[in-house]
């Protein structure tokens, strides 16, 4: 009893909870079913009512897992050319890039493709499952952190993007047979999207009301952390900070928080950008694969084969691989610089609009891996010795890894330093 008196004195007042983008304090009020609460001040989303989402969740999640095991049991898609066949399975595009030399590569394809969708699906069965006949099961903070890491990096969608380019890129080639792991795939894209759509957290971590008159205000939106509060990121907990402690543990969940870490985030991002910048080059120079065609073919790079499309009649495809794997990967080395430079001068200009573009820029960027999974899958299938064949280019290294890096600065930057920038926190320490 008297630990939870001792973990009750450490939170914050109930019904409050601070935005994960911009620091802003709320009130936790009762919005209608399937609606959602969005942060007056920068527009993130807070939380959302989603009744019964314990068991629709958890079906949803069910049925993925079942959908995910047909999908990496049967035959993905078959390659047809005259009376020989060339069939592969959901992860023989990672295998068939580490057999070709590029180790790193196929490796990053396996994990994003099905390595880390297993995880996040069975990751979220383990939760829901115990939680749906009320039992909490053991290490829930560590399984629910480890599907939220993961999650981002499960590219379903963008490997079925790769899919519909590659079938394009092959349809004068060979015949393309779809399998019974291929439907299933799509399924499992459709299924799974319903269900991060249909999960609340709430259902693991409580959301705490009502909140006392006077513990925030409707006029000023204030951070939390100028109240004197941290959020743990784990479980959305608000906590009282400690003077003169850097970091603390979360009395509900235990994972570790602590508060705006801005000469960390920022010095880091600004590392990882740099040497995107310096691979995004090459990436764009060298080729990413060579199609050879009875002894013949030459070397594609990123643009070469966005030309190869369009005159094929697929500039729909085209125009979309241009967008995903040039403009993309540009734009958010461009945006994520914009905002370090403008955080570092503490500037207060146009706040919410770099919170969005924030936002966007962390959404959008997994699509890049668009062509590194058209050269896995192309790789896998076109094996056809004396025929045709598909050779990966060190091109598609170098691109791989300036997308993971780029997306590793967006997570590392803390979008609440535009809000409370740098120069202004020690500006306000110096008073």
């Amino acid at each position: 009893m008297g630990n939870e008196q001792k973990a009750a004195s450490e939170y914050a007042f109930d019904g409050l909870i601070a935005c994960h983008e911009c620091d802003g304090l709320h009130r936790i009020t009762t919005v209608p079913a399937r609606g959602s609460a969005l942060c007056r001040r920068c527009g993130a989303l807070l939380y959302r009512n989603m009744p019964r989402s314990l068991d629709h969740s958890a079906a949803l999640y069910l049925a993925a897992l079942m959908l995910f095991l047909l999908a990496n049991t049967f035959p993905f898609v078959a390659l047809q050319y005259g009376g020989r066949i060339e069939q592969s399975l959901l992860g023989s595009a990672g295998l068939a890039l580490q057999q070709s030399g590029m180790e790193a590569i196929g490796i990053l394809v396996l994990l994003t493709s099905v390595v880390f969708p297993f995880l996040t699906i069975t990751g979220m069965l383990y939760l829901l499952l115990p939680l749906r006949f009320g039992i909490r099961p053991k290490w829930m903070t560590q399984v629910w952190r480890m599907v939220r890491t993961l999650n981002p990096w499960s590219l379903v969608g963008v490997f079925m993007l790769g899919l519909l380019v590659s079938i394009v890129k092959l349809q004068d080639m060979a015949v393309i047979v779809p399998g019974v792991a291929f439907y299933a795939f799509i399924g499992l894209l459709v299924i799974s999207s319903a269900a991060v759509a249909s999960f609340d957290p709430a259902a693991l971590w409580p959301r705490m009301g009502p909140v006392p008159d006077e513990a925030a205000s409707d006029g000023v939106i204030q951070s939390a952390e100028a109240m004197g509060y941290i959020t743990c990121h784990v479980c959305d907990l608000l906590i009282r900070a400690k003077p003169g402690s850097g970091q603390s543990h979360c009395p509900r969940c235990g994972s570790a928080t602590h508060g705006i870490r801005a000469t960390e985030s920022i010095s880091n991002t600004w590392a990882l950008l740099m040497a995107a910048s310096v691979l995004i080059v090459p990436a764009n120079l060298y080729p990413v694969m060579t199609v050879t065609r009875f002894g013949m073919g030459e070397p594609n790079t990123i643009l070469s084969g966005v030309i190869h499309l369009i005159e094929d009649g697929a500039w729909p495809l085209g125009v979309l691989v241009f967008v995903a794997s040039f403009v993309v990967p540009i734009s958010k080395i461009l945006a994520l610089i914009f905002l370090l430079v403008t955080t570092q001068r503490g500037s207060l200009w146009r706040q919410r609009d770099r919170t969005m573009l924030y936002r966007i820029t962390e959404v959008v960027g997994a699509w890049s891996m668009v062509d590194i999974f058209l050269v896995g899958i192309l790789v896998a299938l076109v094996r056809m010795d004396g025929l045709a064949i598909v050779y990966p280019g060190i091109g598609a290294s170098f691109f791989g890894a300036s997308v993971v890096l780029t997306m590793i600065a967006a997570r590392i930057f803390d979008p609440r330093m535009i809000w409370n920038p740098p120069a202004r926190r020690d500006a306000e320490a110096a008073k």
